[in-house]
């Protein structure tokens, strides 16, 4: 198949505002060659400071004093003078201004921007650079490599995956459904595996339970705010249907030929089921006017029932429940679908496919900027980053690692000044990861992410529900990895898509269109949600989204040629 993946490709993905910063001049245009010939200033340890800029939020950021930061300056001589998005914007204003500037840093975490930093040349390909000094990257990455490369056209290394853990397995669910403990324990643990279950806990409890603490309780909220629709509603129509959660659109295994999720048949009964919940009064009614900080409000007040969402998004919230000594307030995860011929797909793997981090042009100093990631992609710099200092974080007892007990209270009770004092979550994007589940030269785990462990940092509320439901952890409940294949297209919010022409246009408006019409569905009376429903799909066709579902499909299938090496016609 001939591929027709170009050079300037990006992914459009995520909307939202960040905060402006002067960033560094795109003044280094030969310093891919100068890396190449191993041109780099000073010894490995010397003090040297990148500019850096990362796509998501990280309101921890401790300007590299915390613990773990203060080590990696000492190992590598490295400080960075960082800049993250806040909010929810992904980086999308920011590195439109960076392009149309050419003011970058000199390493960036662009997540789904990518492509329009290729397109302004402003990202140095990277191959060389790893063959030459990036050893561990190369350990750690292995039969992966090709993995790196941006499309079937264009070969070359732009961001090295770091989103994303190599050889991960998962022991532990953390989307799905949610339901409070409380709910649970006061109901008898009911079966929750459809949306009805899901309906009928929630309806019954709120009938005996209306207030929550003096304030009205909410049955199940949602955030629309900027793109995390897609996360809490629009995603779920997908995933509640058998889908295979690969963002905007559904991938037909067996012919790869895409198409807009939404034109599932059987996923217009899902939003039918939100329109219902609306009506009933179960959805709360501000859903979709309610901005991000009043949604995780709500969640941290303890009075509302269910979520539909993954545990980091509302992450912060829970965290404050928990620092309240109010376990029993935070949640449960369920595999919910519209009904038991569907099997939810959470465990299914993507491979090694994420979001990474790039060198720009600007990097003064590219073959120091490698090995700095290559140093934290070390055994060393992966014990370090996930673990902490020994004898701080952690302690070695009998050549395994334990976190001691206070420790533990005050990752799990405390999290948000655990994190800003040790550092541990702060640095995951800056290099490559074995994932869960993968033991080190000592027999230990890289990771802190695996079941004894796991088990340990459950609250009662949590043990008492899993023991309830026969579980260990909330994997248990839903359908096992092996179930399903490795997705051959691996994680498609990755996939490189045309930045220009019809494409971005065509994607764009039916982003618009999904954007309206899908609340206006399920805030619709009962009986104008076909016409609303069977509107919005000839809306999405009037505004070209099957010559766009055509183009999108010949991406994937260059992605799959390039990844599995298989000729796809």
């Amino acid at each position: 198949m001939k591929a027709i993946v170009s050079r300037k490709l990006g992914t459009a993905l995520l909307a939202g505002t960040l905060l402006i910063s002067a960033g560094c001049s795109s003044n280094a245009g030969n310093n891919t060659g100068d890396a190449a010939n191993g041109n780099t200033s000073g010894n490995d340890t010397d003090p040297v400071t990148f500019t850096f800029f990362g796509a998501d939020a990280s309101p921890n950021w401790n300007k590299m004093q915390d613990d773990i930061g203060k080590e990696i300056t000492a190992k590598t001589g490295v400080t960075l003078n960082a800049e993250f998005d806040v909010g929810s914007g992904g980086g999308q204003d920011k590195i439109s201004m960076m392009a149309a500037s050419g003011d970058y840093p000199e390493l960036i975490y662009a997540k789904g921007e990518l492509g329009k930093l290729v397109d302004a040349e402003s990202v140095i390909d990277l191959t060389e650079l790893i063959d030459k000094y990036a050893p561990n990257i190369k350990k750690v990455m292995g039969d992966n490599m090709n993995r790196m490369k941006y499309s079937n056209d264009n070969q070359a290394i732009y961001s090295i995956p770091t989103n994303v853990g190599v050889d991960n397995q998962n022991f532990d669910a953390t989307n799905g459904f949610q339901i409070q403990h409380r709910v649970l324990k006061e109901l008898g643990y009911p079966e929750v595996r459809t949306v009805q279950d899901y309906e009928k806990v929630l309806k019954e409890y709120a009938a005996k339970h209306p207030t929550t603490d003096g304030q009205p309780t909410i049955p199940m909220t949602v955030n629309a705010d900027g793109w995390k629709v897609m996360i809490t509603v629009t995603n779920q129509g997908d995933v509640t249907t058998g889908g295979t959660n690969d963002g905007e659109y559904y991938v037909n295994p067996e012919t790869y030929e895409t198409m807009l999720h939404y034109k599932k048949p059987e996923e217009k009964e899902y939003f039918r089921w939100l329109n219902h919940m609306y009506n009933e009064g179960l959805l709360d009614k501000d859903s979709f006017v309610q901005k991000d900080d009043q949604y995780k409000a709500k969640i941290a007040s303890g009075r509302v029932l269910g979520l539909t969402s993954v545990e980091w998004e509302y992450q912060d919230a829970e965290n404050a429940l928990k620092a309240a000594g109010k376990d029993e307030y935070t949640y449960a995860h369920f595999p919910v679908t519209l009904s038991e011929e569907y099997k939810d797909h959470a465990m299914q793997s993507v491979g090694v496919d994420g979001y990474g981090i790039s060198i720009t042009t600007a990097c003064k100093d590219p073959v120091r900027a490698i090995k700095f990631l290559d140093w934290l992609s070390s055994e060393e710099g992966q014990v370090l980053r996930n673990w902490g200092i020994e004898g701080k974080q952690y302690n070695v007892d009998n050549g395994q690692r334990v976190i001691p007990a206070e420790i533990l209270d005050q990752k799990v009770n405390d999290a948000a000044n655990f994190t800003k004092n040790t550092g541990i979550g702060l640095y995951s994007i800056l290099g490559v990861r074995y994932g869960d589940g993968v033991k080190d030269s000592t027999d230990n785990y890289y990771t802190t992410n695996f079941p004894e462990q796991i088990l340990a940092e459950y609250s009662d509320a949590e043990k008492e529900s899993l023991a309830a439901y026969n579980a260990t952890t909330w994997k248990d409940l839903f359908p096992a990895e092996d179930e399903f294949p490795v997705k051959e297209w691996g994680a498609l919010y990755n996939m490189p898509v045309p930045t220009d022409g019809d494409y971005q246009v065509i994607y764009q408006k039916t982003q618009d269109i999904v954007h309206k019409r899908i609340p206006e569905a399920i805030l619709a009376s009962t009986a104008d949600f076909d016409k609303i429903y069977d509107d919005f799909i000839a809306e999405l066709n009037k505004a070209g989204a099957e010559k766009m579902e055509k183009e999108y499909t010949e991406l994937v299938k260059a992605r799959v040629e390039l990844f599995t090496g298989k000729d796809v016609e």
